[in-house]
């Protein structure tokens, strides 16, 4: 019976540290608990279906996406772009931000950009439970640009893209760290968003989707203290690292 036990402390040990960062919901990680952020489904319009403009342009949008995946380039940046670890997805945003990010080298830049992240990426859930809309792959039945992720999708909906809400927030954030990189910021985020219409994870609609969601979050975030305070504390970091 002791045995038994330890297995089970041990096996549920395991699952939790399996658990996405955006179904975690420790306040010591985040800003707000996801019951306190906005509420997708009370004001973000429902998916397109399947008979009306809107899909006709996700669907263009697919088959452009296709084509991308012939530059060997731009496919390169899509498989990048599809790694669900904050940590490399804030690595490849370091260039365009101006300064390597690290949790030793800049850790007001890191504790800021984690955990308000983390906090960004709790808004979809809701709504991708709800929605439970089916992927691009799966309606086309072909196989993804990055194939490893198709069996965790086949069961998580689709809209909004949580990928995007991430791309996007961090984007937001990074902006307001250094507004001077806006512009180049910007367009990484944007096309982070849609490497996931590339890879054939997302339709378009989920990704516009995600970054209006995204926005949402990071206003919620400005309501928040603690964020505020720490906000400057990366502002004022990144002011004399860049000053060095």
């Amino acid at each position: 019976m002791r045995i038994k036990k330890i297995v089970g402390l041990f096996a549920t040990v395991f699952l939790l540290g399996s658990v996405p960062i955006n179904a975690q919901d420790n306040q010591d990680e985040t800003y707000f608990h996801t019951r306190e952020l906005p509420d997708l489904l009370k004001w973000l319009p429902a998916p397109p279906d399947s008979t009306g403009e809107a899909f006709v342009h996700d669907v263009m949008r697919y088959m452009w996406g296709k084509s991308q995946r012939l530059d060997s380039i731009r496919a390169s940046i899509a498989l990048r772009d599809a790694i669900w670890n904050l940590d490399t997805t804030i690595n490849e945003f370091s260039e365009v931000f101006g300064l390597k990010i690290s949790k030793e080298e800049t850790p007001e830049i890191y504790t800021l950009l984690t955990r308000g992240v983390r906090t960004c990426d709790k808004i979809g859930g809701k709504a991708k439970r709800y929605y439970q809309r089916r992927r691009p792959f799966m309606v086309m039945n072909e196989h993804m640009l990055s194939t490893w992720e198709e069996e965790g999708l086949r069961t998580n909906g689709s809209y909004p893209s949580g990928h995007t809400i991430r791309g996007w927030s961090l984007t937001l954030l990074m902006t307001e760290i250094n507004p001077e990189a806006a512009d180049t910021l910007l367009a990484r985020g944007m096309m982070y968003g849609d490497s996931r219409v590339i890879v054939g994870a997302h339709w378009q609609s989920d990704v516009d989707a995600g970054r209006l969601a995204a926005s949402a979050a990071v206003i919620r975030l400005h309501t928040s203290p603690a964020f505020l305070e720490q906000m400057a504390k990366a502002q004022a970091e990144f002011r004399r690292l860049r000053r060095k």
